[in-house]
C-alpha cells in the first residue's frame, strides 16, 4: 500500500502529538517493507518550518532541535535510499491545478497543493492531521484518513 503523508502527518513522527503513535506504526510498516510512503518536497520545507517555530517559541531547546532535525533528515534520506519513500516534486502543472481548489474550496495554497500532489502520487491513502484539509479532500472524493484515527489506519493497512 502506498500512503501519502501531508506535513501535519509527517511532523507527528518527530514531535509528540496526538496521532504520533499512528505515524510511528506507519513508519514501522514502511521499514518492514509492508508500506510505501509518499510525500511532497513542499512538505520538507513545512516540517522544517514547524521545527524552527517550536525552537523559536522555546518548545524545543537548541539540542532538542538539532537532535529532531537530524532524526528527520536522516530517516528521510534512509527511507529514500531504501525506496520506501518517494518525495514528489512540485511542478508548475500541479501548482496550476491547485488554483481551482483554492477558489472553489476556499483553502490555502499549501492544502490545495497537498491534494493535487496526492492525486499525482498514485497513493492508495491520504493521511493528514489537518481537519480542514481532511474535510476538503474527502469532499473531492479522495481516500483520506485522519491520522488521529489510529484504528481506521491500522484496519486499512492490515486489509492489504
Amino acid at each position: 500500500m502506498k500512503i501519502y503523508l501531508d506535513s501535519s502527518a509527517m511532523i507527528k513522527r518527530y514531535v509528540l502529538e496526538t496521532g504520533s503513535s499512528t505515524v510511528d506504526y506507519i513508519f514501522n510498516k514502511s521499514w518492514a517493507g509492508e508500506a510505501f510512503l509518499a510525500s511532497s518536497l513542499w512538505n520538507i520545507g513545512e516540517v522544517l518550518g514547524v521545527l524552527d517555530e517550536r525552537r523559536r517559541r522555546g518548545w524545543l531547546d537548541q539540542s532538542e532541535f538539532k537532535e529532531t532535525l537530524e532524526s528527520f533528515v536522516g530517516e528521510t534520506i534512509r527511507l529514500m535510499r531504501l525506496r520506501a519513500l518517494e518525495l514528489l516534486p512540485v511542478p508548475t502543472s500541479i501548482l496550476v491545478e491547485s488554483w481551482s481548489l483554492i477558489l472553489n474550496e476556499h483553502i490555502y495554497e499549501a492544502d490545495a497543493l497537498q491534494i493535487q500532489t496526492y492525486r499525482h502520487s498514485g497513493s492508495d491513502m491520504f493521511l493528514s492531521g489537518d481537519k480542514e484539509l481532511t474535510r476538503v479532500a474527502s469532499k473531492t472524493g479522495l481516500n483520506v484518513v485522519d491520522i488521529e484515527d489510529e484504528e481506521k489506519v491500522k484496519e486499512l493497512l492490515n486489509a492489504e
